[in-house]
């Protein structure tokens, strides 16, 4: 099995990370928030039922989204 989130949190921690944002749907996921990453591959998805692990890891407020 693919380490999808620990991969994610990993790039996060090194300092790949360059954006993100919240979205109604991105491919077939919705909602969705999509990390923009400064290394391939660009745009990792993470699906809603993640959002409150990553606002932390992220120090995002819920009603900024």
């Amino acid at each position: 099995m693919y380490p999808y989130h620990n991969k994610i949190k990993q790039r996060i921690k090194n300092g790949e990370l360059i954006n993100f944002e919240f979205v109604d749907k991105y491919k077939n996921i919705s909602p969705c928030l999509l990390l923009h990453f400064s290394t391939e591959p660009y745009i990792k998805p993470i699906r809603e039922h993640r959002f409150d692990e990553y606002r932390l890891l992220l120090n995002i407020n819920k009603n900024s989204e």
